[in-house]
């Protein structure tokens, strides 16, 4: 199957460094939770999918594409077991 997603960059942010890839609505298949918000992101919603440029990739993570651009301004939680 042909994955159509978006092209893969760096962005450096006051948390750091990190890989971003941008997923199109066409390419969402799966529910993911996000970790800026807790809630849900639907299959078929266009999503920004981020980890640390460093490491295997396990810490990717699905974010809502706004709730990855209002990162920097949310106070942290705890992180999740």
């Amino acid at each position: 199957m042909l994955r159509i997603t978006g092209g893969q960059r760096r962005e450096n942010g006051p948390d750091g460094e990190w890989v971003t890839r941008r997923i199109p609505g066409a390419a969402a298949t799966k529910a993911y939770r996000c970790p800026g918000c807790a809630q849900e992101i639907p299959p078929g919603m266009a999503h920004v999918v981020a980890w640390r440029p460093y490491g295997d990739g396990g810490d990717r993570r699905h974010w809502h594409s706004s709730c990855w651009e209002r990162r920097s301004r949310r106070s942290p939680r705890a992180p999740r077991r």
